[in-house]
């Protein structure tokens, strides 16, 4: 029971900051998606940066143990649906996680969103045989870099967690060096 406890603070905890930082509200995840203001780009590359970094770096010390990892499978609905999700955020101005936070701040628009995520996951599952028959299912368990002792292939030879503690590193340099406004303070007031 004090999992279920903590999976629940834990997530308040991340809607709160979630809310905090404009993730919540589609215009700002708009103006990010348009390249007009990259606030929240530069937060979600610092996050995805540290956590990373944090993560891999725990991981050579032993601190992060490794069993409780999981690789999905690569194929072809993957990116089917990556391609959706990328559709969908563009379009409604909400992810998953973000569209939930929405909803608990008590925006009507993210209520619709997370109803029609949920008829969209009932018609994946009504649809799965379907999807599993076409072959579009069907794929094998692959990382960027290798980890020792793992039952599938890296992409490339290098070990993943250095591989993580370096992409993690270079999303931190980016989310620094990345401008607030693109376009210059006066041309994205203008634009606005």
């Amino acid at each position: 029971m004090s999992t279920i406890i903590l999976a629940i603070v834990i997530g308040a905890a991340f809607g709160a900051v979630l809310d905090r930082i404009g993730a919540t509200n589609p215009n700002w995840i708009g103006k990010m998606l348009s390249l007009k203001h990259l606030h929240l780009m530069k937060t979600i590359l610092l996050a995805i940066g540290t956590g990373s970094v944090l993560m891999f770096a725990g991981q050579m010390a032993g601190l992060v143990d490794v069993g409780h990892m999981d690789v999905k499978t690569a194929y072809t609905g993957v990116f089917i649906g990556g391609l959706m999700l990328g559709a969908g955020w563009a379009a409604a101005g909400y992810c998953p996680g973000t569209g939930v936070a929405a909803a608990a701040t008590g925006r009507r628009d993210a209520l619709f969103f997370v109803a029609g995520g949920l008829l969209g996951a009932a018609a994946y599952m009504v649809t799965y045989p379907a999807w599993e028959a076409w072959g579009l299912l069907d794929g094998a368990k692959l990382t960027l870099g290798t980890v020792p002792d793992a039952g599938y292939d890296g992409l490339i030879a290098l070990r993943g967690d250095v591989l993580g503690i370096l992409l993690g590193l270079g999303f931190i340099a980016v989310a620094f060096a990345l401008p607030e406004r693109p376009l210059g303070r006066a041309a994205s007031v203008a634009a606005e």
